[in-house]
């Protein structure tokens, strides 16, 4: 199967916990699903429809620390300013903590080949995460991705279904989807993150079934294992993985 294969690197990003406002600014350790589909959109200029949509990534970082910033938080505000005008918004600036991912590299793989264009010119400006996180494409190409019986798993996301068979990694709730059409109506899914490497062969299996995995024959080995890729997808089922591997 053909995939569109993008490297992606920079010099920071955060991926902020959507739930948390104020005095800390924690990041997820791994790009969640909704800013993949951002970063897909920003480069074809357009909030394209993600049903079929499918990636998956490799994601690393080089280190990781604290940044300060703050916010202004303002509310509606009443009486006068020295001049004589009325005051219309009064507020206070208010400290945090981020947390930052440093020298960022990800290489992420689309089931869309036909974009490849789109990617050697994108729209907007490149970024990842926030929009002073500017990055650069320094590969892009279409690869042939094989089917194999074993493969390693690292610095990726899994479906939660995989929690029980990976013994490894950690379950988050990752924003999937973010529907701009829809006064940004944000769609949730839980997910593993894993950071280590996992071999398939120490995945556990219910029955005699024999799994396929998609594989990159680019990407370094492990021996002669190869990289084990993982799709998903934005839409349907929360757990439901567009994996396009097939099973015996």
């Amino acid at each position: 199967m053909q995939a569109l294969k993008i490297v992606l690197e920079g010099v920071t990003t955060s991926f902020r916990y959507p739930h948390f406002m104020l005095g800390v600014q924690p990041s997820f350790p791994l790009p969640p699903p909704a800013t993949i589909y951002g970063h897909v959109c920003s480069a074809l200029g357009e909030w394209v429809d993600p049903e079929g949509l499918a990636f998956a990534y490799h994601f690393t970082i080089a280190g990781e620390g604290d940044d300060l910033e703050h916010i202004h938080v303002l509310s509606v505000a009443s009486g006068k300013l020295p001049g004589g005008e009325p005051k219309v918004l009064e507020g206070n600036i208010n400290p945090f903590k981020r947390h930052i991912l440093l020298f960022p590299r990800l290489t992420l793989y689309l089931n869309r080949p036909e974009w490849i264009d789109a990617f050697r010119h994108p729209r907007y400006p490149v970024v990842l995460g926030r929009s002073q996180d500017l990055a650069a494409y320094t590969q892009i190409e279409v690869v042939e991705l094989r089917q194999t019986e074993r493969a390693y798993f690292e610095h990726t996301i899994l479906p939660f279904t995989m929690a029980a068979q990976a013994r490894a990694g950690v379950v988050s709730l990752m924003p999937r989807w973010i529907d701009y059409r829809n006064r940004r109506r944000p769609t949730f899914a839980r997910y593993l993150m894993l950071n280590e490497r996992v071999m398939s062969d120490s995945f556990l299996r219910f029955g005699a079934q024999q799994m396929r995995y998609w594989s990159d024959p680019t990407a370094p080995m492990i021996g002669e294992t190869p990289l084990g890729l993982w799709f998903h997808t934005f839409t349907g089922a929360d757990d439901e993985a567009f994996s396009m591997a097939g099973s015996d």
